[in-house]
């Protein structure tokens, strides 16, 4: 496709998914996240020609007029959308794919000092809330969606949406996933909260609340109404003075 292809085809993409578009001139005009992804691309190919000190300028010159910070290195894709823009930030070995949509505040980052593939993959067609952190050499498969302000740490299957700190599966294939094992969770308090509920059970099995005749509360009962009787029946003669 050529270049004047290119920029009509990200121009109609951004239109077809933003309803806020109300012509492919303001488009063109008011959509930083649109001119991000242009200087990205002359940036990227400054980088592959070994020309890597005016790439990493360039990108920063994008950074100062967009708010997104895309490393020349990371391959991007066709139609990539960046909605609003302000605080995006795409890493060096970031792979991304045709007719993602990210909103503000997204990081595709790294989790150490290793070299090689240490940034996110992003597949077709993802969607990716704002705020969300994508880190490490981690792959988000086709037609995934991240919710807003999630944590991915691991690989996310195709067709799946995630949510949470860190994230877990709560859509897959249209269908609910249903976590009934707190260790699916992975987070950080699922441990406190698994101890937290044994006690509890162990607590509810020594003074048993678990058993239907609630045997000792019974019991106790049991003396309770005793001692009263047993205080009805002296009244009288305490009240008259008697038995002194």
């Amino acid at each position: 496709m050529s270049l004047f292809g290119r920029i009509r085809d990200d121009i109609r993409s951004i239109k077809e998914r933003d309803p806020a578009a109300r012509t492919k001139l303001e488009v063109l005009l008011c959509y930083p996240g649109l001119w991000a992804v242009w200087i990205h691309r002359v940036s990227h190919w400054l980088w592959r020609h070994k020309l890597r000190l005016p790439a990493r300028i360039l990108s920063q010159v994008g950074r100062f007029y967009t708010g997104v910070d895309i490393h020349p290195g990371a391959l991007i894709g066709r139609r990539l959308f960046i909605d609003h823009a302000t605080g995006v930030v795409i890493g060096e070995t970031a792979i991304v794919g045709s007719d993602v949509t990210m909103y503000q505040g997204v990081t595709l980052g790294g989790t150490g000092k290793q070299h090689g593939k240490r940034h996110p993959t992003i597949c077709d067609n993802v969607f990716v809330g704002n705020n969300a952190n994508i880190l490490g050499n981690v792959t988000v498969g086709e037609n995934s969606r991240v919710g807003a302000g999630s944590v991915v740490l691991s690989d996310v299957p195709p067709n799946s949406t995630v949510v949470g700190v860190p994230a877990h599966i709560v859509y897959h294939n249209g269908q609910r996933v249903l976590i009934t094992d707190p260790h699916e969770i992975k987070d950080p308090l699922s441990d406190a909260l698994i101890a937290l509920s044994t006690r509890v059970d162990e607590l509810e099995d020594r003074l048993g609340a678990r058993d239907h005749r609630a045997k000792p509360f019974a019991d106790e009962e049991a003396e309770r109404a005793a001692y009263s009787q047993e205080l009805e029946r002296l009244r009288v003669y305490v009240s008259m003075g008697e038995g002194i």
